[in-house]
């Protein structure tokens, strides 16, 4: 038998997988939104209007503080990027440009039980800066300079 080629033993696979404690339910409660997502926009081509209803559907289910803080991001958005089409990604709000990528999001901390929420950028974001550059800030509260800040972030990507 060469030793380059071993074979794992029915007993050895299972204990890597009890050990692996895969994804979390709020993870795949995540991918399924996903999932739903796609499938429909696939069935239909959605509109921009159909994307901002689900985007406010999305943040009213959202509990407090993070449904005040996504209410004010969606108008910063909008005032600052109206160019963006709102639509939901992984069940959150999300802001696309004109091929449909998704150029910023916001992400809730009930969402996945963290103690701060997101606002994040993906790799379409105009915010090069040299060799690095954030890509997403937590978020406690939304102040006049948080707003500020995030309305001169989101004017840039889009630029």
């Amino acid at each position: 038998m060469n030793p380059k080629y071993t074979h794992k033993t029915a007993k050895s696979t299972t204990a890597i997988n009890k050990k692996s404690k895969g994804f979390t339910d709020e993870e795949r409660a995540a991918m399924r939104e996903r999932a739903r997502e796609l499938a429909a926009e696939a069935r239909s081509n959605k509109n921009r209007a159909q994307g901002e209803n689900d985007v406010l559907a999305a943040i009213a289910k959202m509990p407090e503080p993070d449904r005040a803080m996504a209410k004010r991001l969606h108008a910063i958005i909008k005032a600052s990027a109206p160019a963006l089409s709102p639509k939901t990604w992984y069940g959150m709000p999300a802001y696309a440009n004109k091929d449909g990528k998704i150029v910023c999001f916001f992400q809730s901390a009930q969402k996945f039980n963290t103690r701060y929420a997101t606002f994040g950028f993906n790799d379409v974001a105009n915010l090069d800066e040299g060799a690095m550059w954030p890509t997403s800030f937590a978020l406690k509260e939304l102040t006049a300079a948080e707003e500020a800040r995030i309305g001169a972030l989101v004017k840039k990507a889009v630029s």
